[in-house]
């Protein structure tokens, strides 16, 4: 879609903030209008809008997707997406270990061991681990503490949880992201220690990068960086 407008401002209208193009009211895909409580979202919003030249480019505008995704799909099917969400907790990234070689081995426990021990500490439940090819079934507890929090979150920080959650394959790097207690960087080392594995053995640097995996890091280091973005914002 080209640009029709010139003009980006930000309403404010009873509770909450919305972006006008030219004094009218932004709408979500289903309608509705697009608006958040916060009015440091709202100023990311706005200059998404107004970083748009000839042509409308969605996938350069994160904060507008995930409000779109608050608004248009939490609200109505938060129950579906938070079961979904929660089955996470048995198939996590970080539960899955190798046990060769050496250096692979290493490099996961420095990304997701220090994970495991803050989830332990935060949710005072200990993770099962495996370097099987068997599906590990963490404690009824451990299923039960966390369907608790999650359905405690409200909607805009489950909407967090849910898109990070997606993006790097862990329900339990998710919850650390939300809680502040990692940084999106060491989210994105995290969530790709045997792809940067890979590139380090075979020396992408000098034969050039998978263009699958180049394009899924740029994809999730973007969901990622915007959700801190957003969190910091809350």
């Amino acid at each position: 879609m080209k640009r029709f407008y010139k003009l980006v401002s930000i309403s404010e209208a009873g509770e909450g903030f919305g972006i006008l193009l030219d004094g009218r009211a932004v709408k979500t895909q289903s309608g509705a209008e697009l608006r958040v409580a916060h009015k440091a979202i709202a100023e990311y919003l706005m200059a998404e809008w107004a970083a748009q030249e000839v042509e409308i480019i969605p996938d350069s505008m994160p904060f507008t997707q995930f409000v779109n995704t608050l608004i248009d799909r939490v609200v109505v099917e938060r129950t579906a997406m938070s079961a979904y969400v929660l089955k996470y907790l048995d198939t996590d990234l970080v539960c899955y270990l190798a046990s060769e070689p050496k250096e692979l081995v290493e490099k996961q426990e420095e990304y997701w061991k220090p994970v495991r021990d803050w989830f332990a500490k935060k949710f005072d439940c200990e993770l099962k681990t495996t370097s099987g090819l068997a599906a590990l079934s963490q404690d009824k507890k451990t299923h039960q503490v966390i369907k608790d929090y999650v359905e405690s979150l409200d909607d805009e920080r489950f909407t967090l949880l849910q898109i990070v959650t997606s993006a790097c394959g862990s329900l339990i790097l998710a919850l650390a992201l939300l809680e502040k207690a990692v940084s999106a960087e060491h989210m994105m080392r995290a969530s790709f220690v045997e792809e940067n594995f890979k590139e380090e053995l075979y020396n992408a640097e000098k034969y050039g990068s998978d263009p699958l995996t180049e394009k899924k890091k740029r994809v999730t280091e973007l969901d990622l960086k915007t959700a801190e973005q957003y969190i910091a914002c809350l």
